[in-house]
């Protein structure tokens, strides 16, 4: 934002890109420099005005919004040689335009920082990428499990598919390796999914009749001795969701150490897989722009290829595709 200084109030019109967004993010991205205290503060003492009125920091601001300021002072950070991230994320692009960015997300890797994890996908990206002023994620991935990741490079595309994601509009399919034998060639599990947090303060997930609904359509791959591959289809959204719904059904994912067979895991780990065997591998949606249909897909890691032609030499060959 140009033209601030100590000295005089300031003018600024809100562009389309901002449409929607809250006031209060709409000036900490915008006044670099100013903490988040002074900007609340000015807002609530109504020396910022919009449109010659007061608002409040919930207040959503519209394209074409006339935004007055208060006389800031803005320190100047001292200039510092730019360098290159000290390692650059291990991620495919899978898709890329104007509104979108689509990455193969490796396991292991946070979609975004915090709780002790400094930079994620989203924080490195930004890094990797100054020339992309507009940078979100879309939706968000467990931290093990790998695949199909949306980012938004405009506001407006952000806030589509968001529109998307609430309308059930977006298809997001996933792989998944489970303990025991599965004999449905397709299930449609409906169950209420509620979230607590341990005194840790770890957040965990279990299913409860208060809690919100939750659907996810199991499709039958392959049968191994003591394990299957499934394909997931999530109906919701829900943190956890198809982890629980396989633990709570008695087939924990393989390799998953919030609500899977602990025992096994390290068995697991001993024979290569060291990882959750879960991968979103394919994502249908509307390009926010376009109009076009779009399926985004990613394919199985090496790691998760390799465990199951091992679990094919250990265990015989898989029975046949379900019909």
């Amino acid at each position: 934002m140009k033209g601030l200084s100590k000295d005089s109030a300031t003018w600024h019109e809100v562009d389309a890109e901002s449409n929607g967004q809250r006031v209060d993010n709409y000036l900490t991205k915008r006044l670099k420099g100013v903490p988040k205290s002074h900007i609340y503060r000015i807002l609530r003492n109504g020396e910022v005005r919009i449109n010659s009125g007061r608002v409040g920091p919930d207040y959503r601001v519209q394209a074409g919004d006339r935004l007055r300021l208060p006389p800031l002072r803005i320190a100047k950070p001292a200039a510092v040689p730019r360098h290159p991230p000290a390692s650059r994320l291990k991620a495919e692009v899978i898709y890329e335009d104007d509104i979108l960015l689509v990455i193969n997300k490796p396991a292991g890797v946070a979609v975004h920082g915090g709780s002790g994890i400094s930079r994620g996908v989203v924080e490195q990206l930004r890094l990797e990428r100054p020339e992309d002023r507009f940078l979100e994620l879309v939706h968000r991935l467990d931290r093990d499990t790998s695949g199909v990741l949306l980012l938004a490079k405009r506001r407006s595309g952000l806030l589509a598919l968001h529109r998307q994601l609430r309308e059930g509009a977006v298809q997001k399919h996933y792989v998944v390796l489970v303990k025991g034998r599965w004999r449905d060639g397709q299930r449609s599990v409906k169950l209420p999914l509620h979230k607590y947090v341990l005194p840790s303060g770890e957040r965990r997930v279990a299913v409860k009749s208060e809690g919100v609904p939750a659907h996810t359509v199991f499709r039958l791959q392959r049968n191994w001795v003591g394990y299957s591959l499934l394909e997931a289809e999530l109906k919701t959204g829900r943190t956890h969701q198809i982890r629980v719904h396989l633990a709570h059904l008695g087939y924990p994912v393989a390799g998953d150490d919030k609500y899977g067979d602990f025992t096994l895991n390290k068995q697991l780990a001993r024979q290569g897989l060291k990882r959750m065997f879960l991968h979103a591998c394919k994502v249908g949606i509307t390009h926010p722009q376009s109009g076009a249909i779009l399926w985004l897909e990613a394919p199985m890691p090496p790691e998760l290829r390799s465990f199951l032609a091992n679990l094919a030499l250990r265990g015989g060959k898989p029975d046949p595709e379900p019909e």
